[in-house]
Parts: C-alpha cells; sequence; structure tokens
C-alpha cells in the first residue's frame, strides 16, 4: 500500500468517526443553542488538534518504516553483488598460475597437454567472469593512477615520454562488479 491509500484510510477513519454520534449528547438531550455551544467548540478543537497530532505521527512512522525498507533493499542488493568477494578474491592467485603454466607448457613440445591446460584456464575465467569478475587493463605507457594502481617500486624512466607512467605490470588487478578487489601491481617511471 502507498502512503496516498495509508492517508485516506486516515480520513476515511475520521469521517465516519465525525459521523457517529456522541453518547453524551444524545443522553442528555436537545441543548439550549446558547449556552454549552462554546463547550462544544472547544472540546471539538481538543479533538482535531490531538487527530492532527495522532496523523502526523502516523505519517512519520509511516515514513521511517518506508525508509527502513529502502534502506535493507539497498543493503541486500549490495551484499549480492559482492557476496562472493571473498571466494573470487582467493582464486586469483590460481588465474595467476594458470598464466604462468601456460607461458612454461608453450615452451614444450607437448601440444596437447597446452591445450588441455587452455581449456582448463578458459572455462575458469569463463565462469568468473559470469560472476562478474572483469580484468583492469593496464599496459605499459599508460598513466599512473594512484586510485586504481598500486606502485611496487619507482625506477628512472628509460624515455622521457616515459615519465609518471607505467612502465612493467607486474601483477594484474581485478574488478567485481565496479568494486576493484585487486590492484594491479606496476612499476612507475620517475
Amino acid at each position: 500500500m502507498n502512503k496516498k491509500n495509508k492517508e485516506e484510510e486516515v480520513q476515511d477513519f475520521v469521517s465516519d468517526e465525525q459521523l457517529k454520534p456522541d453518547p453524551e449528547e444524545s443522553d442528555s438531550g436537545p441543548e439550549p443553542s446558547d449556552q454549552g455551544s462554546g463547550e462544544k467548540s472547544a472540546q471539538g478543537e481538543g479533538y482535531a488538534v490531538e487527530l492532527a497530532r495522532e496523523k502526523d505521527k502516523f505519517l512519520r512512522l509511516f515514513a521511517e518504516f518506508e525508509n527502513y525498507k529502502k534502506r535493507t533493499s539497498r543493503e541486500r542488493m549490495e551484499l549480492f553483488k559482492t557476496a562472493g568477494q571473498e571466494v573470487i578474491g582467493s582464486l586469483l592467485p590460481v588465474l595467476d598460475d594458470f598464466e604462468r603454466a601456460l607461458k612454461e607448457i608453450a615452451k614444450s613440445s607437448d601440444k596437447e597437454l597446452f591445450k588441455g591446460v587452455e581449456l582448463i584456464d578458459n572455462k575458469l575465467r569463463e565462469t568468473l567472469r559470469n560472476k562478474g569478475l572483469s580484468e583492469i587493463q593496464v599496459h605499459a605507457g599508460d598513466v599512473f593512477d594512484p586510485e586504481v594502481h598500486d606502485a611496487i617500486t619507482q625506477i628512472p624512466a628509460p624515455e622521457k615520454k616515459l615519465k609518471g607512467k607505467v612502465i612493467e605490470v607486474i601483477e594484474k588487478g581485478f574488478r567485481l562488479g565496479d568494486k576493484i578487489i585487486r590492484h594491479p601491481k606496476v612499476v612507475v617511471g620517475n
């Protein structure tokens, strides 16, 4: 139910209450018009003030509950997005090992072994990609960004144009959704 429907229910309730006869009035009979009319209006104003106070209290409580629902929904969505962060983070060294293994196996003459390991590597990478993992693309010559890159060391730039830029990528970085779970480790020229 939305806020307007709740307000309409409160208004309907108020209208029903106003239509019901007051038991004190029916027992005492008709009152003279000059006596008690001031008392009636003061009593009616008291009810109106109390009603307004209760309505305001209800609306504030309803708004607070709506905010709570939105906040918990956002938190739940964030949890689902990064639920596997710890597991995926622990698999990143396995990806690095596969990459090193493929480089070494490529040097050997056994091409069937290379194909087998490459298939397993591709399957693992595709599974992780489906879970939201993506590699942060960094190449030699890219501008160093301290928000994204993790500088391992600084060395004198071999060329003047490489000052303040990435010279070499030591370890790849990865994102899970929009969040960086491992910063790329780089060597920077100075």
